[in-house]
């Protein structure tokens, strides 16, 4: 990353796949989107996605759903590790849930990994509840238990 280029968040291009492939990849090393997955999941959720920039390189990402019943879904927030804890995620998230409010959406969900504290932490600051019960065991396969959340928009 440049010291001498500004960081901004913009709409996600056709031309940042495989930033995000690599994104992803760095930031979900045990379970990272397929190559396909995010091919798709860029055209399905067109509007709904969102980059940290700085004219050369991407540095995060975030994904959601459009609203369906007037529930979305945010499916992916990854920030590169060196700049995890300056505030992009919470820009990010931000950025996009503007964008579901403004598309109709009434709450927002999610699934986090429940060790995931700073996520979590997160998460709960921009007002999202966990479901009572705690973790859901064994949610994306064996070992892969998940804290899962909602906003109320």
């Amino acid at each position: 990353m440049s010291g001498e280029r500004p960081l901004r968040i913009r709409a996600v291009t056709e031309a940042d796949l495989p930033h995000i492939v690599r994104l992803d990849a760095d930031a979900f090393p045990h379970g990272p989107y397929p190559f396909f997955v995010l091919r798709q999941l860029l055209t399905a959720c067109t509007g709904l996605v969102y980059v940290v920039d700085d004219g050369s390189d991407l540095y995060g990402y975030v994904l959601g759903t459009a609203p369906n019943d007037a529930q979305s879904w945010v499916l992916s927030l990854a920030i590169t590790p060196r700049l995890r804890g300056k505030g992009f995620g919470r820009e990010l998230m931000t950025r996009l849930l503007g964008q579901l409010r403004a598309k109709g959406a009434h709450s927002v969900r999610l699934s986090v990994e429940p060790r995931n504290n700073s996520a979590i932490a997160l998460y709960r600051s921009l007002g999202f509840v966990a479901d009572p019960g705690g973790p859901h065991p064994d949610y994306f396969g064996p070992g892969e238990d998940r804290l899962l959340m909602t906003l109320a928009l």
